[in-house]
């Protein structure tokens, strides 16, 4: 969409009227969800209405039907469930029911309507705007309405957002509330098993997942489960033997807890369900370990919302709103999505129509049709879960000898990366060394050969378990050598941050002076600051992002007991401003200032005045981010300093530093299976890369295309040449030179209420959703 179109399009709301409701069961990020509906309604000159109670407020109207304002929605985003209600409505799939929700909704001349829900809510509205010209006609014929008004209001617009914390709607990468839930699960799997490892026990867990097994699944991959049951892949007969024999093998080997996660749905090869008490009582008659059963229930739908689920819900309201200003009589309902970092509009039907595909191959037990419909992030995660939970022994031994070490400051989710590409690299018959302290502890010989065994435990541990130093080959580049011919090694993995690829970057250009140098290199970005060229997402920054939004929402709450204070918070990042812009978004912030984003004096002025009219309403706090280099005079000190002067008599200031408590701690689901992953794939490509440069009995690689980093872009997993990388990379400010996530700030500015132009918002393209687009590979 073009700037004017844009421009048009902010103005196109005068006199319409949007609502919004939230159906079926409650999930985190649901609030900022509707947040963002009503603020972007608002942005665009519409009216926007908040409907109480679901289809339930709608079918009874009145006090169920209320305008919202700016405000109503101030102080929502950290709030877990729904503020506005939500039930089930058996009045509304009836056609009286329909009739006295379209009269409802007439009445308040509401034509746009943004559903958050589940497939069933979505497809309820869909049914709605069907029959909508019908049951218009209807109230005409029974004169509640005249035809003047029916002319009028003659078409109604859905928009859904799919709020579900199973992650069960095909068609998006995730749903919202589902990131929020596995924070919960890993939460109390981290608790579990420090309990378990004290007593030995068993515990078998019990998630949520009825239909789908997405949350057991990804929680059995980021914590390592020793057995796992989903409903969409029962497991082969005899199971119970293969189970116990598994669990036995590993206490013999040292270890003193099992972990088994299994789906509320789980079935056997006969449909029939497997029960975590039956588990249990397996466990305990064929092996006599101490075993516990945890059903987790409800509480995985509780809690507040994490970084992610606030943010794709912010993304998404804002999308639903732009979807809908621009619908006609003509435009079907459609669904806001993610497809990799990006908002997308889904055909509602077709993705429903797939989901019931879903359902109707487990019925028929057609189990790898039913996993290949869930999308190709689902089968990959399943086959990665099967791949890494039980060393199965490698095929012929390869003889390749591979070095993996961490490098620059600790990143939540190293760990993870370093477990999954050590488990690979032994299954595909590697000698796997690992190295302590980085480029340092390579030039000094810090060198050990690691088995499958030793990096159990690792998943949820933050930090690095191999030791990170920030030094770079150049200071020590004979000794790196020199070990490097030494240990016989013929490839690198290197997981860090920005030294780790300006480090790999300085062994490539060092090709030319030294042969033991022409080897496979692969680096996996891991920092929290998220600034390495080549991806866009690193290890480690969802977890620094939840640390400082976390961090923020105490702030937040301690201002709330004191009217008329602005606290001003620096984030970590160097001159990246990504940790700052996008807990920024999470905490509802009114600025957050950037290197990348420059701002003057009269940027600063502008903030500080619009703090002063934030003042005067009811909301009596402001936040204000920055991260820790973006201008070399306006200090945080100096931040503290102008507000403090310039809101004299009006509010105070405090400041605050979070430091280095943003790189601690452990790793978030996100992190744990982003680390994984990139683990797998970046070992799966060493192996390829290997075996095509070994000639007459030695590895030589010295193409650019031998050393890459490997990072998500848009939607896949793509490998990159640090050689091309280094045309696109700011090596003064440690960053690339363009950065996708800057779009994003356009989002933080609108929801914080400063009229601003919309001539760089990426709106959403339309997709469909097929079974062959659900098997292109999109990353995760």
């Amino acid at each position: 969409m073009s700037a004017l179109d844009l421009e048009k399009l902010r103005m196109s709301g005068a006199g319409k009227a949007i609502a919004v409701l939230t159906s079926g069961g409650d999930a985190q990020g649901m609030n900022a969800a509707v947040r963002a509906v009503t603020r972007m309604g608002i942005y665009v000159g519409a009216n926007v209405f908040h409907i109480y109670e679901g289809y339930e407020g709608l079918v009874e109207g009145g006090d169920c039907i209320k305008q919202a304002s700016w405000l109503s929605v101030s102080n929502i985003i950290q709030l877990g469930g729904t503020i506005i209600g939500s039930a089930r409505c058996k009045a509304f799939t009836t056609h009286e029911g329909r009739l006295s929700a379209a009269f409802n909704l007439v009445q308040h001349g509401i034509t746009n309507l943004c559903v958050i829900g589940g497939d069933g809510s979505l497809t309820g509205a869909n049914i709605f705007r069907k029959e909508w010209g019908g049951l218009l006609e209807e109230l005409v014929k029974e004169e509640k309405i005249t035809e003047d008004v029916a002319a009028k209001y003659s078409h109604l617009n859905i928009v859904g957002l799919v709020g579900s914390i199973d992650n069960d709607f095909c068609g998006t990468d995730m749903t919202i509330g589902t990131d929020s839930a596995l924070h919960r699960i890993m939460e109390v799997i981290d608790a579990i098993t420090t309990t378990a490892q004290s007593h030995q026990r068993t515990f078998v867990l019990e998630v949520m997942g009825r239909h789908c097994g997405y949350l057991a699944l990804v929680s059995a991959l980021a914590s390592g489960a020793d057995w796992l049951f989903i409903p969409e892949s029962p497991p082969e007969e005899g199971w119970e033997d293969i189970m116990c024999s598994r669990l036995g093998e590993g206490r013999s080997r040292g270890s003193r807890l099992n972990i088994i996660i299994i789906a509320e749905g789980a079935i056997d090869q006969n449909g029939e369900p497997i029960t975590s008490n039956y588990v249990k009582e397996l466990v305990v008659q064929r092996l006599g370990f101490d075993t516990r059963v945890t059903v987790l229930g409800h509480v995985q739908r509780g809690g507040t919302p994490s970084a992610f689920d606030r943010v794709l819900s912010s993304k998404m309201g804002m999308e639903a709103v732009i979807a809908l200003m621009e619908a006609n009589a003509d435009t079907p309902a459609c669904v806001v999505s993610l497809s990799g970092n990006q908002s997308v509009r889904l055909p509602l039907m077709e993705c429903v129509q797939v989901t019931k595909d879903v359902q109707k191959a487990m019925k028929e037990k057609k189990f790898e049709e039913a996993i290949q419909l869930r999308g190709r992030s689902f089968e990959n995660n399943w086959n990665i879960y099967k791949l890494l939970a039980h060393q199965k022994p490698s095929e012929e031994k390869s003889n390749f000898n591979i070095a993996i070490l961490n490098v620059g400051a600790p990143a939540a989710g190293m760990n993870a990366a370093v477990r999954s590409a050590v488990r690979i690299g032994i299954s595909e018959g590697h000698n796997i060394y690992t190295v302590n302290d980085g480029f340092e502890g390579l030039s000094k010989g810090q060198i050990n050969e690691v088995s499958w065994h030793d990096v159990a435990g690792w998943l949820g541990r933050g930090g690095s378990m191999l030791g990170t130093k920030r030094t770079i080959p150049k200071t020590c580049m004979k000794n790196i050598v020199e070990n490097i011919r030494k240990y016989n090694i013929h490839a690198l993995l290197v997981i860090g941050g920005f030294e780790a690829y300006e480090g790999v970057l300085q062994l490539v250009e060092a090709r030319e002076h030294y042969e033991e140098l022409c080897i496979i290199m692969c680096v996996i970005p891991a920092t929290i600051s998220n600034n390495v060229p080549g991806t866009d997402f690193s290890i480690g920054s969802d977890t620094a992002v939840n640390a400082a939004m976390e961090s923020c929402d105490r702030i937040k709450q301690s201002a709330s007991g004191t009217k008329r204070r602005v606290f001003i918070v620096e984030t970590m990042g160097g001159y990246c401003g990504y940790l700052a812009t996008v807990a920024g978004i999470a905490v509802g912030a009114d600025a957050a200032y950037i290197y990348e984003d420059t701002f003057n004096i009269h940027d600063l002025k502008s903030n500080v005045e619009h703090l002063t009219e934030k003042m005067k309403t009811d909301i009596q706090r402001g936040l204000v981010l920055r991260n820790e280099k973006c201008h070399e005079y306006y200090t945080t000190d100096f931040l503290y300093n102008l507000y403090s002067a310039e809101g004299k008599d009006i509010f105070d200031c405090r400041t605050n530093v979070l430091g280095h408590l943003q790189q601690g701690g452990a790793p978030t689901p996100f992190d744990r299976n982003y680390g994984t992953k990139l683990g797998v794939k970046a070992m799966v490509w060493i192996s390829e890369k290997l075996r095509e440069s070994y000639r007459r009995g030695r590895v030589f690689a010295n193409s650019p295309d031998t050393a890459c980093v490997i990072g998500l872009k848009k939607k896949v997993v793509a490998f990159t040449s640090v050689c091309e990388l280094k045309k696109v990379t700011d090596f003064e400010h440690r960053m690339p030179k363009e950065q996708w996530w800057l779009n994003l700030r356009l989002m933080l500015k609108m929801l914080a209420n400063y009229q601003i132009r919309l001539t760089e918002y990426v709106s959403g393209k339309i997709e469909h959703v097929t079974r062959r687009t659900l098997s292109i590979e999109k990353g995760f």
